[in-house]
């Protein structure tokens, strides 16, 4: 799959994210190395704390299901009412889990302000993860 056709998944991911509480939504599409694409969205909660974000919940969809191994993810979002206009990279947490199941150099980040993408690998996003 294109990176483009990705971005595409990743948008209509975003458009069912339940984010009540802070109006963001932001969806997200992994290919696997096989090329099946889980998609994810953000999924809020009034607690905060189990709330979970888009690339968690494609990953935890994906792992679930079997898949270990990966090719790539897109990854948008935004104010809720807003279409994409800004560069949505994930947060530490996410790249934590994606540096579980991904290796650093082959595995593509790829974000979208809704004109242009940008790619980068893993390990540019996250240099020094922990692990074993």
């Amino acid at each position: 799959m294109t990176k483009e056709e990705l971005v595409l998944e990743a948008r209509e991911a975003r458009k069912i994210s339940y984010s009540p509480y802070s109006g963001f939504s932001v969806g997200a599409a992994l290919e696997t190395a096989d090329g099946k694409i889980y998609r994810g969205c953000n999924v809020e909660n009034a607690a905060y704390g189990p709330s979970n974000c888009a690339e968690r919940t494609a990953f935890f969809k994906a792992v679930s299901e079997g898949e270990r191994e990966f090719k790539q993810i897109a990854i948008v979002g935004g104010p809720s009412s807003d279409d994409i206009s800004k560069y949505c990279p994930p947060c530490g947490v996410c790249r934590q889990v994606m540096s579980e199941f991904c290796d650093k150099d082959s595995f593509f980040i790829h974000l979208s302000d809704g004109n242009e993408i940008r790619t980068y690998t893993l390990g540019e996003l996250l240099p020094l993860s922990f692990g074993l």
